[in-house]
């Protein structure tokens, strides 16, 4: 197989110049570009990429971790991802995990071999001890509030927007509120829960268990939560939902159930995706692209820390 001296040898130039023709570089006459080229089809050259990413220590590759890559919120995710990454001349890895540590350390140590620039975690599963470890290798960027900790983040407040929702459904009238919650640990369903108790607390509301709903994540979700609330005599009047896909699913379910809504039970949720402008559903709106576009933007900043707090917005609709 040729190398870059044989086409330098066929060319008639040095081994610099033909150097600079791969990399498109300038100050190269058009006679010795013309000569180079002949030289490489005639060898049939092409440039090893990995060489190249060696000298210039940069892959213009993203690693982003989703533990779902076909749920709605983790696609408009990856679309602001995508979408500045596009802009910028970079490529994405992507790696599903469904949450699974090892698929997630295994993202992790692409970046300590240096397979990619960055890493953007879309929803975490390791805990902080391992993505601080792995941080000292490159940038990890969090879609998590990390303002206590040295990574960078652009995240939603999830305590605040809990306590915005919960207060809102309470102006309604409703003291018997429940919400759903996908996963129990993470940063993020620690704000919510923290914020639930602390709301029941201020307004000397009894905490019941049987009015939190984990796993939940997905419309088929929505309707088995009907379900319990079904067998359930002592039930909540109103349901604040951690995803419009899940919001969508109750919905429909009542229908089916003949429960009124928002009269027998009000439905609020969290993101504005266009399933709940479908279903007319009330929710908090969360940018999601332009959450992704700032994910993206922070991994271009390399070793510089930053934390970016994005605010929600209500929408209000027919089910409360």
């Amino acid at each position: 197989m040729a190398n870059i001296r044989d086409i330098a040898k066929m060319a008639g130039v040095s081994v610099t110049t033909v150097s600079r023709v791969i990399n498109n570089q300038p100050y190269v006459s058009a006679e010795k570009v013309s000569a180079v080229k002949e030289a490489m089809k005639k060898y049939n050259y092409h440039r090893n990429i990995n060489a190249v990413h060696l000298s210039t220590g940069k892959t213009f590759l993203v690693g982003v971790v989703v533990p779902f890559s076909n749920h709605p919120y983790f696609g408009l995710l990856i679309e602001g991802i995508a979408n500045a990454a596009l802009a910028h001349n970079y490529k994405l890895v992507l790696i599903q995990t469904n949450y699974e540590k090892n698929k997630e350390i295994e993202a992790l140590k692409m970046l300590e071999d240096k397979l990619i620039d960055a890493l953007v975690i879309c929803s975490r599963i390791c805990e902080w001890k391992v993505i601080e470890e792995y941080s000292e290798y490159g940038p990890i960027i969090l879609c998590e509030d990390s303002r206590n900790k040295n990574v960078s983040s652009t995240f939603v407040d999830h305590y605040k927007s809990f306590n915005i929702a919960l207060d809102y459904l309470y102006g309604k009238g409703h003291k018997k509120i429940g919400y759903t919650i996908g996963r129990q640990s993470g940063t993020n369903s620690s704000q919510r829960d923290a914020a639930y108790k602390g709301f029941l607390a201020k307004h000397e509301l009894l905490y019941e268990p049987s009015f939190v709903f984990s796993g939940s994540f997905n419309v088929e979700d929505g309707y088995k939560i009907v379900e319990e609330l079904l067998q359930m005599k002592y039930r909540p009047t109103a349901l604040l939902v951690t995803s419009d896909q899940v919001a969508a699913g109750i919905l429909a379910s009542c229908r089916d159930q003949n429960i009124l809504v928002p009269q027998e039970l009000a439905i609020m949720s969290f993101d504005n995706q266009p399933i709940s402008k479908v279903m007319h559903i009330t929710t908090l709106e969360v940018p999601l692209t332009l959450v992704g576009e700032k994910l993206f933007n922070q991994a271009l900043n390399g070793d510089e820390v930053s934390h970016e707090e994005i605010q929600v917005r209500l929408i209000e609709r027919k089910t409360v």
